[in-house]
């Protein structure tokens, strides 16, 4: 008589059933989630790489991302002036403040604030000076090259360049709306903007059968529909302001870029990147300590 196969004393099933074929083995495989530290690692691996990507990379792709994420502009303040006066009209034009982040991270360009987590891992795993300084390097490249970016489609449309006069007064007037806050206000709603776009990166690995697209809509949609503060969407905003005369200079460092960055950074940094790393930590170090246990054993 052919014995039945062992099962987990503690009733979980540690691997598919033994009925199944290779080919629903493979399929279970596929569609199985990963585990928080999978999650994990797959992120900490790739915020090394990018740590460790040279200058002009790094600034060709944050440009790029500033660049493009001026689309979110272009689309909800077309979408605004083509719809009639309505509750819901709003509801509709603030999808149009996805598509800059639609292309940005399905084109994997750098954007800053997904950077608030994507590169705090491998500093959270190994907290060196290296990786500290690792880390400055990369977020001030990006940032600055962000900002770069957003720079130049605000002066080519403040310009009247690529869209119509009638554009243009939309887009300042959803502009000055969006940024219509005092510093305080900016920075407390920068820290969900921060969080929401650092929970993209975080859930992009399990994301499966096209739903990256969708994800990316639906949080990308909250911050906007919330009038939540990203500095980089944002900053496009502000230098419009800017080059329309609406605003100083130094009335949009301190009234919007540095109170959204430091709520950006609070909240996909210091709640989410923290939240997440503290899931896995005593997983992580315990693995470490029974690699360092076996290693010890073999010599």
């Amino acid at each position: 008589m052919s014995e039945s196969p062992e099962t987990p004393d503690d009733g979980k099933e540690a691997s598919p059933l033994p009925t199944l074929s290779e080919d629903e083995i493979t399929a279970v495989a596929e569609r199985k989630a990963g585990s928080p530290k999978v999650v994990h690692e797959v992120i900490r691996l790739q915020g090394d790489e990018e740590l460790d990507r040279p200058l002009l990379s790094l600034v060709s792709s944050a440009f790029a991302a500033g660049f493009s994420i001026c689309a979110s502009i272009l689309a909800e303040s077309a979408l605004a002036m083509r719809l009639p006066t309505a509750e819901w009209s709003e509801l509709l034009s603030k999808l149009g403040y996805s598509v800059g982040f639609v292309i940005v991270i399905m084109g994997n360009l750098q954007l800053f604030t997904e950077n608030t987590i994507t590169v705090i891992l491998p500093l959270a795993t190994h907290p060196t000076l290296r990786n500290l300084g690792r880390l400055g390097r990369l977020w001030s490249i990006v940032f600055c090259a962000n900002l770069m970016g957003t720079f130049l489609v605000a002066l080519v449309m403040a310009k009247g360049w690529i869209i119509s006069g009638e554009q243009l007064a939309v887009a300042l007037e959803l502009s000055a709306k969006n940024l219509g806050h005092d510093a305080t206000t900016i920075l407390l709603r920068g820290v969900p903007a921060g969080f929401l776009v650092a929970s993209i990166a975080w859930i992009m690995p399990n994301a499966r059968g096209g739903s990256e697209f969708w994800l990316i809509v639906l949080i990308t949609y909250v911050i906007s529909i919330c009038g939540f503060s990203h500095v980089v969407a944002g900053s496009g905003e502000a230098w419009l302001l800017l080059l329309a005369g609406k605003v100083s200079f130094w009335g949009l460092m301190t009234g919007f870029i540095i109170p959204a960055l430091l709520g950006n950074i609070l909240g996909g940094t210091g709640l989410f990147a923290v939240l997440a790393h503290g899931q896995v930590r005593e997983e992580i170090a315990a693995k470490g300590d029974d690699v360092r246990s076996k290693d010890g054993a073999s010599v």
